[in-house]
This record gives structure tokens, C-alpha cells and sequence, in this order.
């Protein structure tokens, strides 16, 4: 069961996905605007959003760049407006995913299960650190100004730790265990986000772009994701 927080404020697609998503098992929760979905953030606690773009008030935008400001909690957007534009702001926005509606609920499972597994090796180094920090000793290795834990999903950069999304953290961590090795934006899809359809290089770049931001000195002129024109990305530096 996974506690699902749904910003929505069309009734009929808020009925749908609830009754949808209460059937295969989860705890979900539903508001109709961004206000009163952030309130419900703090109380509720959940463990991945699906939220709309269009909402009344606040857009779903605002929403999403508020929720990434202080989380890190996986955010899927929900929205009918699938034009290239809405899905790059979206995604520039902090979301790690975006589903086009209608979405059935199979659909919807599949991409939330991507998601929250990109979540649970964190969830699992934490439950494996016994509370008075005893354990094994972190595994570090330095690329440049980074330095990764991998065992520990910590990346820090010259001593300070830096914090991601899941889907950067994912996509980081897997660029880098291969340092010159050159990935396509279709083998990013498969193994990041677990999609094994075509069309979605969106999500990369997107991604690519957030994480040159928190890494790269000039994201412009990046030293650590580089991209290797008609063929995708590899990590540096060389």
C-alpha cells in the first residue's frame, strides 16, 4: 500500500483515479486545489503526489516548485495537456514524471511503481543504519568536486551535501558507474525510468538539465553530464 496524495480539481477524474488506485491496494487522498494540497502534504504525509496542472488558484506548476523547495518526495504530473511545452516545464519544474490524462489505472501503477523504486535503495540504506550509527563504513569515490557514497545514496560536492529528486539521484548515480561510457536517451528511459516505449527523451533532458544545475560549476559548459550530440549523455570528467 502506498499513500498517495492526488491534487485535482476536475471531480470526475478525482473519483476515477481514487476509486482506480483504491482498488489496487493504495491509501490515497485527494484535494482540489494547490493550497489546500500543500496543507494536506504536512498533514498527510504521503509517499508520492499525482498532481494536476490546471488547478484553480495556484497552478500546478507553483505547486510543484513549492513541494520540491522542501521535499523529495516523487511527484508525477497528471495532466491532460500533453504539448511538448507543458511536458518540459512540468519536468523542469522538480516532477519526475508526467502522465497524460485520461491514464487508466494500469497505466498509472506502472508508472508510479517506476518511481517509488527509485525511492526504495534510500529508504533501504536508511533502515539498514542501526540508530546509534553504527554499521559499515561508507564506500566513497571522487569524481573531481563530487564525491558518492553509493552504498549511503549520498552525493556531496567539495563537503557539501547535495540533495535530488529521485529521479536525478538515479540517473547520477547510474551515469556515473560507467564514467565515459555513452548512453542513449532510450537506455536512460529503460533503465532510470523503467519505460520501455519510445518517446519519452523529454524526461531525460529535463532531468539532465535540473542536474546540471545542482552539479556543474557552468551548466552551460558542463564537465560532469556531457552530451555527446546524436547519441545521448556520458559522465566526466574525462
Amino acid at each position: 500500500m502506498t499513500r498517495i496524495l492526488l491534487i485535482e480539481d476536475d471531480p470526475a477524474v478525482q473519483k476515477g483515479v481514487t476509486l482506480a488506485l483504491r482498488r489496487r491496494g493504495h491509501d490515497i487522498e485527494a484535494a482540489a486545489s494547490g493550497e489546500t494540497g500543500l496543507l494536506s502534504l504536512e498533514r498527510y504525509r504521503p509517499e508520492l503526489v499525482l498532481l494536476d496542472l490546471m488547478l484553480p488558484g495556484m497552478s500546478g506548476l507553483e505547486v510543484c516548485r513549492r513541494i520540491r523547495e522542501a521535499r523529495q518526495i516523487p511527484i508525477i504530473i497528471l495532466s491532460a495537456r500533453g504539448d511538448d511545452i507543458d511536458m518540459v516545464v512540468g519536468l523542469e519544474a522538480g516532477a519526475d514524471d508526467y502522465v497524460v490524462k485520461p491514464a487508466s489505472g494500469e497505466v498509472l501503477e506502472a508508472r508510479m511503481r517506476a518511481v517509488l523504486r527509485r525511492v526504495a535503495p534510500s529508504q533501504q540504506a536508511q533502515a539498514d543504519t542501526p540508530a546509534d550509527g553504527a554499521g559499515p563504513a561508507a564506500q566513497y569515490e571522487t569524481h573531481g568536486a563530487l564525491t558518492m557514497d553509493r552504498g549511503g545514496l549520498l552525493v556531496f560536492k567539495n563537503g557539501t551535501e547535495l540533495v535530488f529528486a529521485p529521479s536525478e539521484l538515479k540517473l547520477l548515480l547510474f551515469l556515473s558507474s560507467a564514467p565515459g561510457r555513452v548512453f542513449s536517451r532510450q537506455q536512460l528511459l529503460e533503465q532510470v525510468w523503467e519505460h520501455s516505449f519510445y518517446g519519452d527523451a523529454r524526461l531525460v533532458d529535463a532531468c539532465v538539465m535540473r542536474l546540471r544545475a545542482k552539479i556543474e560549476d557552468t551548466p552551460r559548459s558542463p564537465v560532469y553530464v556531457q552530451t555527446v550530440r546524436g547519441f545521448g549523455y556520458r559522465f566526466g570528467p574525462l
